[in-house]
């Protein structure tokens, strides 16, 4: 009996049967999809125009729908002896309280008295208590090197003027942080115990990475309305699902060996969570604590549109009046807070997998860090009731390179100006616009049909189902023709980002010391608050499409370095030796060998690409755009919770897409690699 031929899949993986079968599907339905765009193009502006404007009639009215929802929710919704409104402002008294005495503490001192009539009863803590306290804290995770880094970092902040922006900062950060670490771990947990919860919260956290920020700001002032709680309330939503995600992996990934042991010595279940999985899983758990961190700070500049003051408020201060020079220190200040408190959580995520000596005797003894820097908090703050100038940092020592990043811009404008509106104009109408044309006049039906068939292809029925679904939600929903615009200029931009981060990438790879002065800029870009990139590129090339996708690349081009750069150093040493042993010339090395093995980790750095692009694309709206990016942005203004909340989620149902699609082939091509 003559044997059954097995097709070749996509990527050249054996599929079998199913894959024979799939193989001989795809084709026919592929062909009727494209079939019935191309009829539609044909017949077009006589009887196909619903293909191409999906019917005002066949929309489903969410937007009305959850506004009005959002309405009874506040004004009608009862919980027994309680209403909405009364757990909202519950919540907000219980984030309002910490945060205050940080406030105090760090920034305006203790008040007696309400607004301009506040009297300061007691200063804070002096600039320098805060840098000893620090400084002593990075000696104590990681040595002399961090206690100089962290030291550095918060004198900057002081030596050019940020130090009360970036304390007000810190206070939402301290308060904010321990809140989304602590209710993340909590929900990681549950998960992991119980897995139709898990079930339950990956999409919603899926959803919460990838709604823009902007559009679950509007729900959140009707609840806790304007002011810092608010602004925390938002950063929790947008920073807490790294810390779920990284719990359920962490006590995944705790050795059974200690699992069994912990049961053999007959652990309670409490004993078991909290004694034997979780300070196994402390090295990710405190991963995640950095993310949290990470995330917090990278909320602060969109947190202050609804309250939350500091440095966030002061890049979009200067952003509305074009002041680069302002915006660029206060945006390398977030930076300098960031890679201080990011240093010091990864420090202590490795100290605190290591071994822990036990200790007696008085507090002094067991904790000498931690009374030290009690000690040093204490001295300035008596030292500071004498000499002012140790209580706060003096306005005659500050410098400022405000004027400079003026001038510089300035110089450019003035003698390449020519040169970038030849550049820009050159773009856009041989580049930017065709493509905007192209996509606005595919038809929504072909679109949906080609999204599912390459769901089906790369990952089954399942994955068909989620692109076909979700695409056909963004019309259903009426966003479509601002959904392509976004698609447009996210495509765009990760094309651009692409060709200049990947060659870069592989570049240094190659190359250990330009590696490692690369990993400084990347973690600088990474850190840098997306509003400051809008700054100059609105400068130089005025608002319009072309300065959005300026600034999106120069937001979204590290993960395609950062990614390529790990996946061609990751290619295992013993297949390059094989090939230069075979003949092969460097550059078949390079592009058969080494580009291909790591193609699984370029395109997961695609993936990633895009992700920050569509994050961006929503900031960009400031600048003049025409996306889903702008309708968000204008929802906020109006404080119209059902628009803002419709047009993130067909932001969201891109970006979900998008991760779906090339998720599943990075892992085809994974599979076909090992």
């Amino acid at each position: 009996m003559a044997s059954t031929p097995r097709m070749t899949g996509m990527f050249g993986e054996d599929e079998g049967r199913s894959g024979e079968g799939r193989g001989r599907l795809l084709p026919a339905l592929l062909a009727l999809a494209l079939g019935l765009t191309l009829a539609a193009w044909w017949i077009g502006p006589t009887f196909g125009k619903w293909m191409f404007d999906y019917p005002k009639a066949w929309q489903l009215p969410a937007a009305r729908h959850i506004s009005a929802w959002m309405k009874w929710l506040i004004d009608e919704a009862h919980f027994g002896l309680f209403s909405f409104t009364d757990l909202t402002r519950f919540v907000a008294q219980l984030i309002d309280l910490p945060y205050r005495l940080a406030l105090s503490l760090l920034a305006t001192g203790f008040l007696e008295g309400q607004g301009s009539a506040a009297v300061q009863v007691l200063p804070p803590v002096s600039w320098l208590g805060v840098i000893l306290a620090i400084s002593l804290m990075g000696y104590y995770a990681g040595g002399l090197r961090l206690a100089l880094l962290v030291g550095a970092c918060f004198g900057f902040l002081a030596v050019f003027g940020q130090w009360q922006s970036a304390m007000v900062t810190l206070a939402s950060i301290l308060v904010a942080a321990p809140i989304g670490v602590v209710f993340g771990l909590l929900l990681g947990l549950a998960a992991y115990r119980w897995s139709w919860l898990e079930r339950l919260l990956k999409p919603l956290l899926d959803l919460m990475q990838t709604i823009p920020i902007f559009a679950y700001l509007v729900p959140i002032l009707f609840f806790f309305g304007f002011g810092p709680t608010a602004a925390i309330v938002g950063t929790l939503i947008y920073a807490m699902p790294p810390m779920v995600r990284i719990t359920i992996l962490g006590l995944r990934a705790v050795p059974s060996e200690i699992v069994d042991l912990g049961y053999m010595v007959g652990c309670t279940r409490r004993q078991m969570t909290w004694k034997v999985m979780v300070p196994s899983a402390s090295d990710a758990l405190m991963v995640g604590v950095n993310q949290v961190i990470m995330l917090s700070l990278n909320m602060v500049i969109i947190a202050s549109m609804i309250g939350a003051g500091g440095l966030g408020f002061d890049v979009l201060a200067a952003l509305r009046r074009l002041d680069i020079g302002a915006g660029m220190e206060a945006g390398f200040a977030i930076v300098a807070l960031a890679v201080a408190l990011g240093r010091l959580s990864q420090a202590f995520a490795r100290k605190a997998g290591g071994a822990h000596p036990a200790m007696s005797g008085n507090f002094v003894a067991r904790h000498p860090y931690v009374a030290s820097a009690i000690a040093f908090v204490a001295v300035t703050f008596v030292l500071g009731l004498v000499w002012p100038a140790v209580r706060s940092y003096p306005d005659a020592w500050v410098l400022s390179t405000g004027s400079l990043w003026n001038d510089i811009v300035g110089w450019i404008n003035m003698r390449f100006f020519d040169t970038l509106e030849a550049v820009r104009n050159a773009v856009l109408l041989n580049l930017l616009v065709p493509f905007k044309r192209f996509l606005g006049e595919l038809p929504w039906p072909g679109v949906v049909a080609v999204l599912a068939l390459l769901g089906y292809r790369l990952g089954g029925l399942r994955l068909a189902l989620i692109a076909g679904i979700l695409s056909l939600l963004i019309a259903v929903t009426g966003q479509w023709e601002k959904a392509m615009i976004t698609v447009y200029l996210c495509g765009i931009s990760v094309v651009v980002a692409s060709l200049i981060g990947i060659p870069i990438g592989i570049l240094a790879a190659e190359r250990q010391r330009l590696w490692r002065w690369l990993q400084v800029i990347l973690d600088t870009l990474q850190t840098l608050p997306s509003f400051v990139y809008l700054m100059p590129a609105v400068m130089l090339f005025r608002v319009g499409d072309f300065t959005a996708m300026i600034a999106v690349v120069a937001y979204s081009i590290a993960p395609a370095i950062r990614y390529t750069a790990l996946g061609i150093q990751r290619v295992d040493p013993k297949v390059i030796e094989a090939g230069r042993a075979m003949g092969c010339t460097p550059w078949q090395i390079l592009a058969k060998i080494k580009f291909r093995l790591a193609l699984p980790e370029i395109l997961l750095g695609l993936n990633q690409t895009i992700m920050f692009a569509l994050s961006m694309l929503v900031i960009t709206a400031l600048v003049g755009t025409r996306d889903l990016g702008q309708e968000v942005y204008i929802a906020l203004t109006k404080a119209d919770t059902g628009r803002g909340l419709v047009a993130g989620l067909a932001v969201a149902f891109i970006a979900i897409i998008a991760d779906r699609l090339i998720s599943a082939a990075a892992a085809r091509l994974r599979e076909h690699a090992a």
